[in-house]
C-alpha cells in the first residue's frame, strides 16, 4: 500500500483512551492518531477531511493544555444537520479523533465510558462548524476553518473536468490528482498550527 509520503509528515496526535486501558487494548490506554487514520476513515484525502483532523487535533490541545487529550471526553456539537454539506464527513473524522459518538456509539460499562450521544448536530446558533467540550469540568471551544489562504491551484477545475471525462488519461488523471493533493499538503504542512486558518476560540 503506498500513501503520498507527506502524510507521514502531517502533525500526529497521542490520545489516552481510558477504556482501551481497561480492556488492554492499548499500555496506558495511549494511542497514536495520524492524518492516514483519517483517510482510511473517510477513504479519500481532500481538504475537508484534512481540515476536520486539524480542527479536532486543535480543540483537543485547547481543551487539554499541557497533557494528552482524553479520548471519550469531550462532547462534539455540530453546527450544521448531519446530512448538510460535508457536516457528516467532517464528524466522522471528530469521531475518530475524540471517541464522541451518535446514537451508534458505545453505551458503556456498568455507567463508565459511554460514547453514545456525545456528537450531536444542527446547533444552529453556534458561529463555527464545531463546539467541543469537556465533560468533566465543562470546558469548551469552537472550531472552524477558514481555506481562503490556501486556495487550490488555479489549473484546478480544467483538471478535474479532464479527470472525470470517460476519455480521460492516466496522465491527465494524475496531474489531477497531483495538484489536488498539493493543496491538502500544504493544508497539514504549512497551516496545521495557523490560526488564521485553524480557528479555536473559547466562550
Amino acid at each position: 500500500m503506498s500513501l503520498p509520503a507527506f502524510f507521514a509528515q502531517a502533525p500526529r496526535i497521542l490520545l489516552r483512551d481510558p477504556l482501551a486501558e481497561l480492556l488492554g487494548a492499548a499500555e496506558g490506554g495511549l494511542l497514536e492518531y495520524g492524518y492516514a487514520d483519517a483517510v482510511r476513515l473517510a477513504g479519500h484525502s481532500c481538504p475537508t477531511v484534512a481540515g476536520a483532523y486539524l480542527m479536532a487535533r486543535a480543540a483537543l490541545r485547547a481543551l487539554f493544555p499541557g497533557a494528552v487529550p482524553v479520548r471519550g471526553g469531550v462532547v462534539v456539537t455540530m453546527s450544521a444537520a448531519e446530512v448538510e454539506g460535508t457536516t457528516g464527513v467532517v464528524a466522522q473524522v471528530f469521531t475518530l479523533l475524540t471517541g464522541a459518538a451518535g446514537n451508534n456509539g458505545f453505551h458503556g460499562i456498568g455507567g463508565h465510558f459511554v460514547r453514545h450521544g456525545l456528537l450531536r448536530y444542527g446547533g444552529g446558533d453556534l458561529q463555527c462548524i464545531a463546539d467541543v467540550r469537556r465533560t468533566d469540568n465543562g470546558d469548551a471551544v469552537q472550531v472552524s476553518m477558514d481555506l481562503s489562504s490556501v486556495p487550490p491551484a488555479p489549473q484546478m477545475r480544467q483538471l478535474m473536468g479532464r479527470a472525470l471525462a470517460d476519455d480521460a488519461s492516466a496522465e491527465e488523471r494524475a496531474a489531477f490528482a497531483s495538484v489536488w493533493q498539493d493543496r491538502v499538503r500544504r493544508l497539514l504542512l504549512e497551516h496545521a498550527d495557523d490560526a488564521r486558518v485553524i480557528r479555536v476560540a473559547r466562550h
